[in-house]
C-alpha cells in the first residue's frame, strides 16, 4: 500500500507569502502546505498558483504539499494545471465529500502526471474531511481504489465543519468529538494511514490549549496535527512522536515477547503487565514510528 509518508505536523503557509515558504521548511514541521484555497483571496489566484509552482520546483525532494482548491469551486482544474512539470509528492484537496470526489481527482491528477512525465499514481492526496456530509460518508470515502494506486489520508477541518453544523468552538474540543472519532475509524477499516487532526485556532497564544487539544486527537487515533502557526509545530510533534521511555518499554516488550515465543509461550508477564499480541503489535508500531521518525 502505498502511503504519504508519517505526518505529526503540517504547517500551511499562504502561497501569496513566498518568503515564508523558505522559512517554515525551517519550522520542524514534516510537512510545509502551500494554501491556494483558504489563504488566497480570489483576485490573487493566478498569482498564487504561479508562486506555488515556482516553491515547488524550487524546493524539489523537499517536504512540500501544495492545497488546491476544491473541486467545485471552478479553480481546481487550473491549480491542477500549474503543477504540470513542477508535480509535487502530493496534494490536500479540500472539501471532499464523497466517493465520486475521490475518483474525479483521481482522473485529474491522471493528467497532470502524464503531462508531467511522471509514473501514474505518484502524487498522494490528503483529503480534508469538513462537512456533516463528508463525516457521514467517510468510509465509503477512504475505501474507494481506484488505480493505479495511489496514496491517501485523511484530514479533518472543524472550521468549514462548525459552519456546516452552525456551531462554535469550544477550548475543550467536545463539540469535535463525533466527528473526529468517526474519521478515525473510518481510516483504519479503510485501511488507510491515521488521519491528521484540525488545527486549533481559538488562539495561537493558548499553547496549553493546543497540547490538551493535540492529545485528545492522538488518544482518537490521529498522527498528527495541521498547524496554522510555527509556534505550534514543536508542541505537535512532542505530542505525537513516542518518548524514549516509551521506546525503551517498546524495545523490552519485543524482545521479550520474542524470546517467549521462541520457547513455545505466547504470552508472559513483563513488569507485573500481562504482555500478548496486541499489546507486542502496538510496542511494534511505536517502533516503526520512531524509525520513521529518526
Amino acid at each position: 500500500m502505498k502511503t504519504i509518508g508519517t505526518l505529526r505536523t503540517a504547517l500551511f503557509v499562504p502561497a501569496t507569502r513566498p518568503d515564508r515558504v523558505d522559512k517554515a521548511l525551517n519550522a520542524g514541521a514534516d510537512v510545509v502546505i502551500v494554501d491556494l484555497e483558504d489563504a488566497v483571496a480570489h483576485a490573487l489566484k493566478a498569482e498564487a498558483r504561479e508562486a506555488a509552482r515556482g516553491k515547488v520546483r524550487e524546493h524539489a525532494g523537499r517536504s512540500l504539499m501544495v492545497r488546491v482548491n476544491a473541486l467545485g469551486s471552478g479553480l481546481n482544474r487550473k491549480d491542477l494545471e500549474a503543477l504540470v512539470g513542477a508535480c509535487p509528492p502530493s496534494i490536500m484537496l479540500p472539501k471532499v465529500e464523497s466517493e465520486e470526489h475521490i475518483r474525479e481527482i483521481h482522473r485529474r491528477l491522471l493528467e497532470v502526471e502524464r503531462n508531467s512525465s511522471v509514473a501514474p499514481g505518484s502524487t498522494g492526496v490528503v483529503a480534508q474531511i469538513e462537512s456533516a456530509r463528508g463525516v457521514q460518508n467517510v468510509f465509503r470515502i477512504f475505501s474507494e481504489t481506484p488505480a493505479p494506486e495511489r496514496a491517501w489520508l485523511a484530514a479533518f477541518g472543524a472550521a468549514d465543519y462548525s459552519l456546516d453544523l452552525g456551531i462554535n468552538l469550544s477550548r475543550d474540543g467536545i463539540e469535535l468529538h463525533y466527528p473526529r472519532a468517526r474519521i478515525a475509524v473510518a481510516c483504519r477499516a479503510a485501511g488507510i494511514e491515521p488521519p491528521i487532526d484540525t488545527p486549533f485556532m481559538l488562539d495561537l497564544k493558548d499553547l496549553d490549549g493546543l497540547r490538551a487539544d493535540a492529545l485528545r486527537a492522538k488518544q482518537l487515533g490521529y498522527q498528527g496535527k495541521l498547524c496554522i502557526h510555527p509556534n505550534q509545530v514543536g508542541p505537535c510533534n512532542e505530542i505525537f512522536s513516542p518518548t524514549a521511555d516509551e521506546l525503551a518499554y517498546a524495545r523490552r516488550v519485543v524482545a521479550a515477547f520474542e524470546k517467549s515465543e521462541s520457547e513455545g509461550i505466547g504470552a508472559l508477564q513483563l513488569d507485573g503487565k500481562f504482555i500478548d499480541y496486541p499489546v507486542v503489535e502496538r510496542s511494534r508500531r511505536i517502533l516503526r514510528l520512531g524509525d520513521s521518525i529518526g
